[in-house]
């Protein structure tokens, strides 16, 4: 206890001595009294508070005081994932087959051998009974925009197809018919049977601006629903020699194959353009994509769906671009608009006053800069119907009406209505030299369209089938081929000879179906 005591005594002692202990004085430093004591733990307690919030401040001064920018960032992200949420459930992803042959006479002799069936099957199990078979021929993307089952596309996803397989965002893998295809736009539509489908809204490509957000969804590689995001980056492209009748909106938004035929979305989730091709030299999106603006697409899906198949317009000029001399040379005051080379004969543009030299600037209101946006303006208004043609001439600008005819001398739509009163619920069109060369050189038509439950449906007849033969008569062109369905009359069939791809075949077309 006494040790104790001495050791706490001698403490205070020596706390004591501290106390009375006067600080070294210096000639540099002045002496410090006990005022300035305080205001220097202050400082010193300011100066940890500013570490402190150097070291928290991330995490303090975030919470305290959002970022605006980081704010805007996220809520572009929260756009981007509602779009995709909304949306993919109507993005399909679509795989074609094409019809192959295979029997126990065209394989290879090893195929026969009982060591190779083994492994690969004997040539019963190789190939259905009737020798037919398919293969997976391509694939692509495409979207329902009605809940009936009508999906849009391109073109070339369903050119060579004889079997069209879409498969939902569900998982269900159902079976689609081609409604109508336009090769010239790159436009599909398909029909698959199926109600109460989810859609994607369709929107208007006018409205889009340079530069303006944009989001593709597709199947690039298989990879279903992915979902991809740039900016417009032109629009009105032309001449890039993708299609017949070319006017695409450019992006950026990652593009690769199998993203053909899906939907190119703005900023609402309404779809602007099909997307369609890619300027790559690897194959690969390197920031150059190209969709069909949902403009053009709205004119041609109406056809395709009321007709199966497009009927453009035609005017009849020959027609060039202008550039600096022959500006110079027309004493004009700048390169907008087209000029005209030549009018042909009996034509609506020569009908209508057009004459040489003559340089088109607008068509319904709507200018025209190029000859592939003339092209465009006039292929899309309907035979029969009346345009306005403002042009320039000697310095003065001059409104002129056409009456719009008929591309090529095709057959007018009313004539085919008429003949195709038999109701086998399919549109046929002339062959093109590809396809004479593939059967032979023979006369024929091809099956453009067939309707869903329509006596040629269930026949088997598939669009991209030739036929040859109406009741054992051949058919050169379709005039003559609906020439040979009306003079079938009352009969409760028609016996039709189809070439299929690889081989021909008679089918009977039940018209009481």
């Amino acid at each position: 206890m006494l040790r104790g005591m001495k050791i706490s005594s001698g403490a205070q002692a020596a706390h004591g001595s501290l106390k009375k202990r006067k600080p070294e004085e210096s000639p540099n430093m002045p002496a410090l009294s006990s005022r300035t004591i305080a205001p220097a733990r202050k400082l010193r307690a300011l100066a940890w508070t500013l570490v402190a919030l150097l070291v928290l401040g991330p995490l303090g001064v975030a919470q305290a005081a959002s970022d605006p920018a980081v704010d805007a960032l996220k809520e572009s992200g929260k756009t981007f994932a509602r779009i995709a949420r909304e949306v993919s459930p109507a993005v399909v992803f679509i795989q074609t087959e094409q019809k192959q042959r295979a029997d126990r006479r065209g394989l290879h002799p090893f195929y026969n051998d009982p060591f190779f069936e083994r492994f690969f099957g004997t040539p019963r199990q190789r190939a259905p009974e009737n020798g037919e078979g398919y293969r997976p021929s391509g694939q692509g993307s495409g979207f329902i925009y009605r809940s009936d089952g009508h999906i849009l596309t391109n073109a070339h996803v369903v050119e060579t197809a004889d079997r069209v397989n879409v498969t939902l965002a569900d998982g269900r893998e159902l079976r689609a018919t081609v409604v109508g295809k336009d090769s010239d736009s790159d436009v599909a539509v398909l029909k698959i049977d199926a109600d109460n489908l989810p859609v994607v809204p369709l929107g208007s490509s006018g409205k889009l601006e340079i530069g303006e957000w944009v989001v593709a969804i597709g199947n690039p590689f298989g990879l279903s629903h992915t979902v991809t995001a740039g900016i417009v980056s032109a629009m009105g492209r032309s001449q890039v020699g993708i299609a017949e009748y070319e006017d695409f909106i450019q992006t950026d938004a990652a593009i690769n194959p199998g993203n053909s035929g899906g939907p190119l979305l703005n900023l609402d989730g309404e779809v602007v353009g099909i997307n369609s091709a890619i300027m790559s030299r690897s194959g690969g999106s390197v920031g150059i994509g190209f969709a069909i603006p949902m403009d053009m697409v709205h004119l041609i899906e109406e056809q395709l769906v009321a007709d199966g198949r497009v009927t453009r317009g035609y005017l009849g000029v020959n027609i060039q671009n202008l550039d600096a001399d022959l500006v110079q040379a027309f004493n004009l005051k700048d390169n907008k608009g087209v000029l005209v080379s030549t009018v042909q004969p009996d034509t609506p543009a020569e009908r209508a006053g057009v004459e040489n030299g003559d340089v088109i600037i607008a068509v319904n209101g709507q200018e025209v800069d190029d000859t592939g946006q003339l092209r465009n303006a006039i292929s899309l208004i309907r035979p029969g119907e009346k345009a306005g043609i403002r042009v320039l001439r000697d310095g003065r600008e001059k409104d002129l009406t056409a009456t719009i005819g008929y591309r090529d001398g095709e057959t007018p739509e009313e004539q085919l209505a008429d003949k195709a009163g038999s109701g086998l619920g399919l549109a046929v069109k002339e062959l093109d030299a590809r396809m004479k060369s593939r059967i032979g050189g023979r006369e024929g038509v091809q099956v453009e369209s067939v309707e869903m439950g329509s006596p040629a449906y269930y026949a088997g007849l598939e669009p991209g089938n030739v036929i040859l033969e109406v009741d054992r008569k051949p058919v050169s062109d379709p005039e003559a081929f609906y020439d040979r369905v009306d003079k079938a009359g009352d009969e409760e069939r028609i016996l039709v000879l189809v070439f299929n791809g690889s081989a021909a075949r008679y089918l009977a077309i039940e018209l009481n179906e």
